[in-house]
């Protein structure tokens, strides 16, 4: 999938490949609309652990989309 190749001292190259991190994505955003469509079936005490930790879960995904953009943008920095 998404690859950038980064250098390294004594001309090796590293690459980093997205692979791992679009699927992270992909899957925090489903736990977050799976929540949301089966909000009356879920027994309340886990609730609110389910939505904190669908919330931290959206969040590090919308870091690693914004994080991934950047480093897009500026592959050789």
């Amino acid at each position: 999938m998404g690859r950038t190749d980064e250098r390294l001292p004594g001309g090796l190259i590293r690459r980093m490949n997205y692979t791992a991190i679009v699927i992270f994505i992909i899957l925090a955003f489903v736990q977050g609309f799976v929540l949301i469509a089966y909000k009356n079936s879920i027994p309340p005490q886990f609730k609110r652990w389910l939505a904190i930790f669908a919330i931290v879960m959206l969040l590090l995904a919308f870091f690693l989309m914004i994080w991934g953009l950047l480093m897009a943008a500026n592959p050789g920095k």
